[in-house]
């Protein structure tokens, strides 16, 4: 295989790595299908019962509308900050300074429940269940797996795609078997509550309950987050312009594929009921697949716990991708100090950002469980402000940054213009909705200041964006961003030149 060439400009990152299945299948990792659905299902179904199925279409709306505006601006401007280079050229320096932030704070947040999952999944298969309860073994083994993963990407992307390529083929495989055996057991007469498929689960007109329908599309907003890591890699991709954004249309269809038909599986093997294992008994929301899973697999039913396993440690490497990318763009048009633009002379990746998103990482997850395991929960459950925050700016970035162009072609105003800005306000509506829901004391687990913990803490790690941008708009290495000097509409993004003719790409892309 020929080797990838050396850059022309740029921040240095290694060209012409991934194809078109290697974004993807990226994408597909960083959103931990396996995972997501455990985490959201018996949630979603304790929300608005059997219209679980629609709930997951209405949240993938937003998605795809959002998607098209990544592909829009990636087309123009491939560069791996982003909303953060996106926002900065339609909006000005500090707008887009907190759209940095925001995928910062989603990042960090995320890589701390991951790697609790992992540590509580990893000892539960291995021990009798009493090793998954020991906090202080759950942490040291979390953020051993934080470090492993943070050195897979500092190593390369290559070297991380090709892990990836597995660990997202054994998740889909169980997922399939998961599949397969709950209709199997349908249709023979064995499961729990068979349940047969009625298409009024598909009815969008069919909630009775508003705040159960905003509860679920929410919640089920959480499971399509990740495919944007396609477009973090953009400068790194064989055909910067074009896979990107082929790769996240392309995830966010595959992820609905996933999660509409492994819930109706699941439906019609356990039904909805709030007894056993049905999907809406409580006691099961937090992990119906362990509820499921002796019923399923039988003496295999460690299979279902090896893939949230595997799919909570492969979203790990892959978040910190796109967050470690997106500080080097800021720190290469000065929005932080030059330091985070180092890219290691080998491996080619943004080696200091890499560290410090892991080191940080584990610093949050460790004070978190210092403090209270609660505050942790709240912080995951705050996740939804910080994602619907920077996707929605994204949206409004696409229409006025093409805003002279709009009505040039009925194309542009579609997928420029309409999607975009259809998706930033349906995610602005998720936003003001989250921030209300958290306000209130009943919601999540802590209560700070007389108001939802989850409030406090989905606001405050905004907020703290805040502090952090005035901190350094003080420095005098922060000016040339600032006075839209180092970054404007009319700034040559640092990616490559083109043309650049690429290699074969590592996993023979397209």
């Amino acid at each position: 295989m020929t080797s990838a060439p050396e850059r022309t400009a740029g921040k240095g990152l290694a060209s012409g790595t991934l194809g078109l299945w290697g974004s993807t299948v990226i994408g597909l990792a960083s959103t931990a299908p396996v995972y997501s659905l455990v985490a959201t299902l018996g949630f979603v179904v304790l929300a608005v019962g059997a219209q679980a199925p629609i709930a997951f279409v209405i949240a993938f709306v937003p998605m795809l509308f959002i998607a098209f505006a990544y592909r829009e601006l990636n087309n123009e401007i491939p560069d791996c900050g982003t909303t953060f280079t996106w926002g900065t050229k339609a909006f000005g320096p500090w707008i887009g300074w907190m759209g940095g932030w925001g995928v910062a704070v989603a990042g960090m947040v995320v890589l701390a429940n991951l790697s609790q999952i992992a540590g509580i999944y990893l000892w539960s298969l291995i021990g009798d269940g009493s090793l998954a309860d020991n906090v202080p073994l759950v942490t040291a083994t979390g953020v051993a797996f934080i470090a492993a993963m943070t050195y897979i990407s500092y190593r390369g992307v290559e070297i991380g795609e090709r892990i990836q390529n597995i660990l997202l083929g054994v998740q889909y495989l169980v997922l399939a078997l998961f599949v397969v055996l709950a209709l199997w057991k349908f249709f023979d007469g064995t499961a729990p509550n068979p349940t047969p498929f009625d298409i009024a689960w598909f009815n969008p007109l069919g909630f009775t309950d508003w705040s159960g329908f905003t509860e679920a599309v929410l919640l089920a907003l959480f499971i399509y987050w990740g495919w944007d890591t396609c477009l973090a890699l953009n400068e790194e991709t064989k055909d910067p312009k074009r896979i990107p954004g082929r790769a996240a249309l392309l995830t966010t269809v595959i992820l609905l594929g996933t999660y509409v038909t492994v819930t109706v599986a699941a439906m019609m093997y356990a039904g909805v009921g709030e007894d056993g294992s049905g999907l809406a008994n409580p006691e099961n929301a937090d992990d119906v697949f362990l509820a499921l899973k002796d019923g399923l697999f039988g003496p295999f039913g460690w299979v279902l716990i090896v893939a949230v396993l595997i799919s909570a440690v492969s979203s790990t490497q892959t978040t910190i991708l796109p967050t470690a990318r997106g500080t080097l763009a800021m720190a290469a048009y000065k929005a932080l100090p030059a330091r985070f633009r180092s890219v290691h002379p080998r491996y080619k990746t943004p080696s200091f950002s890499t560290l410090v998103m892991g080191i940080v990482a584990s610093v949050y997850y460790v004070g978190m469980t210092l403090i209270s395991d609660n505050i942790l929960q709240d912080s995951i459950l705050s996740l939804g402000l910080a994602i619907a925050f920077y996707y929605a700016m994204t949206g409004y970035a696409c229409v006025w940054y093409y805003r002279r162009e709009l009505f040039s072609s009925g194309k542009n105003l579609v997928y420029r213009g309409i999607l975009p800005l259809l998706g930033a306000l349906m995610l602005t509506y998720a936003f003001v909705q989250s921030a209300i829901d958290m306000y209130d004391p009943e919601y999540g687990y802590t209560v700070l200041f007389g108001v939802g913990g989850t409030f406090v803490v989905g606001i405050g790690a905004l907020a703290v964006g805040v502090v952090l941008m005035v901190v350094w708009f003080a420095f005098p290495g922060s000016k040339p961003f600032f006075r839209r000097e180092s970054l404007n509409r009319e700034t040559e993004v640092l990616v490559p030149d083109e043309p650049i003719a690429y290699p074969r790409s590592v996993d023979g892309g397209i």
